[in-house]
């Protein structure tokens, strides 16, 4: 396993084992974030995310493999399962990440899965018929920035 493997593994095992601060030792100080609901996040927004997530996340749990990773880029298959909180339902997502490397660090992290079988678990009929529409994602994205803007100020 090269030094980018190891990283990747690393993120993942802390995410496994609820470090955050694990996570967030990952990434460089200019690191960028983008998926399906938090998107372009910068460093600073990342590493909270994370947090949020975790702490906010009670049963959350994930499995993750699939791991490569070259000097310069990476991948990895991640699987989450929880609770989501606003509806109550119970989520298992599905996440192709892909990450580039900078001095031992990662610079820019995409995690892909597709939003709408993820908005049919989370949200139950409302995703089924909605989750496909620009609307329904525009309002996700909107509430969880507004979300992770909240929990930022009060951290």
């Amino acid at each position: 396993m090269n030094t980018n493997e190891q990283l990747i593994n690393h993120f993942y095992t802390c995410f496994k084992n609820k470090d955050y601060k694990g996570m967030q030792a990952c990434y460089a100080d200019h690191a960028t974030f983008s998926d399906a609901v938090f998107k372009n996040l910068n460093s600073a927004q990342v590493k909270a995310m994370w947090q949020m997530l975790i702490l906010k996340g009670k049963d959350m749990r994930i499995e993750f493999g699939q791991i490569s990773a070259n000097e310069k880029t990476g991948k990895a298959h991640w699987d989450a399962y929880y609770t989501f909180s606003a509806t109550g339902k119970n989520v298992i997502n599905k996440i192709d990440a892909n990450f580039e490397f900078e001095n031992g660090k990662i610079v820019k992290h995409i995690d892909d899965f597709n939003f709408y079988v993820w908005a049919k678990q989370a949200l139950g009929t409302t995703g089924l018929l909605l989750g496909w529409t620009g609307f329904l994602k525009n309002k996700i994205q909107t509430t969880a920035m507004a979300n992770l803007q909240k929990f930022m100020e009060i951290k």
